[in-house]
């Protein structure tokens, strides 16, 4: 996904205490599956899937209309892909990872991919606020190297062959780097290390950061890139599918059901937030009117695995920064599913205080690099925005046994 901040240096100015910078400058935060910004797009969404499709005479469609027709144009349609950027043929641990798709016979790299939803929320800004972008600000996961880096900022520039309408990227910056500037933490007295956490739709990622001087270092980064919101939507799915089994002695299949059950899951996961219970309404084809009450601790009790292999990537990276629980000055949440609260609790758990969520975890990383964009475009003192030194560490993923089981299955 993608969450663009154009002129949200404008609108947080206040909070910082700093004149608004002129609107010139587009900060861009991209997800894996979904995004928030906001500007609204021309639906007036201010959450844009990074979701990509070409329709058989070659139009390009973008966000919740490119999901919509995923089911009728599969083979036209592309997500997740960052994952791709930077990389090749060759097998990894994503496995099955490929550098481009096959667009009406023509090759489609995924920096193209990622120009293209840059392109498209450049344009919903511009309409927006009646003003003209050409420069932007793009954040990338800490764990991309030079390289990813590169094409990454390529992206803007490529889209051009799509839309006629490409930018000019003034700073790639790693996304705790920017959820760090975000909480202003860079300006707080005191703060030495810094461990992010961001947990969103698909993956999650810890980050260790030093900062000295203005100077932010990354120490160690540790994850799970097969654990996020949709992971703990999917045993809910689970449970719910085997509940009507036992009940109605039916086997959902039509994929209007299962895309309404997903749809009710998402919402009722949103409410057990700061509810604690979630009432989840279905019109199932063979069933009719039903309904289930979805209480927290049922939730819970679902993902109770999942939930506790967050903390072994946490372990890792403290590990590999030679770092203990107590010693970290701030713990920064990151990603919409660390507003679960059994997540907060987790994480406030292994550190033994309360984590650092004065701003919204899904605007963290993007409202980071507004501040960012402000800044180069001499819209606020050069104080109030930190470097980063680019990192050479590599990432490590840990996974569930569940996960590693899955995984042998699919490869064999």
């Amino acid at each position: 996904g993608a969450i663009l901040i154009v002129l949200v240096a404008g609108y947080i100015a206040r909070q910082y205490g700093l004149p608004p910078p002129p609107p010139k400058i587009a900060g861009i935060y991209h997800a894996i599956t979904g995004a928030t910004t906001v500007i609204p797009d021309e639906f007036g969404k201010k959450s844009v899937p990074s979701v990509v499709a070409f329709s058989p005479n070659g139009t390009v469609i973008v966000g919740s209309q490119a999901v919509e027709q995923q089911e009728k144009n599969p083979q036209r349609t592309i997500y997740d892909a960052k994952r791709f950027i930077g990389r090749t043929f060759e097998k990894d641990n994503e496995n099955f990872l490929v550098g481009f798709a096959f667009i009406s016979f023509r090759t489609l790299y995924p920096q193209e991919v990622g120009g293209i939803i840059i392109s498209y929320l450049r344009r919903a800004a511009e309409k927006h606020l009646n003003t003209p972008l050409s420069q932007v600000v793009v954040s990338v996961p800490a764990e991309f190297g030079e390289t990813q880096r590169n094409v990454t900022g390529k992206a803007a520039e490529l889209a051009e062959n799509f839309l006629h309408v490409g930018m000019e990227v003034r700073r790639v910056i790693s996304e705790p780097t920017a959820a760090a500037l975000a909480y202003g933490l860079h300006k707080k007295k005191g703060v030495e290390s810094v461990v992010v956490v961001d947990l969103g739709g698909g993956t999650l990622d810890v980050s260790v950061l030093w900062l000295q001087s203005g100077v932010f270092i990354t120490q160690a980064m540790a994850g799970n890139n097969r654990l996020g919101g949709q992971d703990f939507n999917d045993r809910v799915q689970k449970h719910i599918l085997t509940v009507l089994q036992k009940r109605f002695g039916s086997t959902i299949t039509d994929k209007e059901d299962l895309q309404q059950i997903r749809l009710e899951i998402e919402q009722a996961k949103i409410r057990l937030t700061t509810h604690p219970k979630a009432v989840m309404n279905f019109v199932l084809k063979d069933i009719g009117k039903w309904s289930y009450e979805l209480f927290r601790d049922e939730f819970e009790r679902l993902n109770e695995d999942l939930f506790k292999s967050i903390e072994r990537p946490i372990e890792a990276a403290l590990a590999d920064a030679n770092l203990e629980p107590a010693a970290v000055d701030e713990i920064v949440l990151v990603g919409g599913s660390t507003r679960i609260p059994k997540v907060r609790q987790i994480v406030g758990h292994f550190f033994g205080k309360v984590p650092n969520f004065g701003v919204d975890p899904e605007l963290a990383v993007v409202t980071g690099a507004a501040v960012q964009a402000g800044v180069i475009g001499g819209g606020w003192p050069l104080q109030v925005a930190a470097m980063e030194l680019p990192t050479k560490r590599r990432k490590r993923h840990f996974y569930t046994e569940e996960q590693k089981v899955n995984e042998k299955e699919r490869s064999v």
